[in-house]
């Protein structure tokens, strides 16, 4: 796993894979060339994972896009109906309204559902933040990419209690309940490590998880 992150605070990751490499999440609109040029050598990009739809996680996928002939480019199906400007609720869902920045993109997306594998990593349902945001966990290493699930910098915080040092997480969270639940569910799969959208990854996580939940 290599890290990019944009200012500091805003981060994609670079995953290995037999067939090249996978790219979780794009940043911010303007960070396609520098995130292209902070690829890992001598393998394609072969894939491109969004764990959910904001613009922090999106915001580079149309400057990057038509420099990644052949890769695929992949976000959760309830989020892409979302990104598409269909923002009502379905069955079952908190009613809450959808917070957070939705640009259009150009870029065709295929979509994906949790409990479906995308390379090596295992896609497990986090909604809270989004209604349609996944964490992805790799098996090889347990490290558990988890969007915006939780932020770790300040502190280890689900986005359904924000640190004060680092608030945008809460503020653009759909349903903080959902959220709560989706924090436990994640404990509950014992990662190795904890890599956030916000903040740096963190080794042995769970005991900081659940204080942060």
């Amino acid at each position: 796993m290599h890290r990019f992150t944009r200012f500091g605070i805003v981060n994609a990751y670079f995953v290995g894979e037999d067939d090249g490499v996978t790219l979780i999440d794009t940043t911010l609109k303007g960070a396609g060339k520098a995130l292209l040029a902070a690829a890992p050598e001598g393998k394609p990009i072969t894939r491109v994972v969004l764990t959910h739809g904001h613009a922090d996680h999106v915001g580079a996928l149309d400057e990057i896009a038509g420099q990644l002939p052949g890769a695929e480019f992949l976000i959760p199906a309830r989020d892409a109906r979302i990104l598409g400007g269909d923002k009502s609720m379905e069955a079952g869902e908190a009613q809450s309204k959808i917070k957070g920045g939705w640009p259009k993109v150009k870029t065709q997306l295929s979509t994906f559902e949790p409990g479906e594998t995308i390379g090596s990593l295992q896609v497990i349902a986090a909604p809270g933040h989004t209604p349609g945001q996944v964490a992805l966990l790799d098996p090889r290493d347990g490290t558990l990419y988890c969007g915006d699930a939780f932020a770790t910098i300040g502190e280890v915080r689900s986005c359904a209690r924000a640190s004060w040092k680092f608030p945008l997480p809460g503020l653009a969270t759909w349903d903080k309940a959902t959220a709560t639940k989706t924090a436990h569910a994640l404990i509950d799969l014992d990662p190795r490590t904890l890599a956030p959208g916000h903040g740096k990854p963190v080794p042995d996580p769970v005991a900081a998880m659940r204080a942060g939940s």
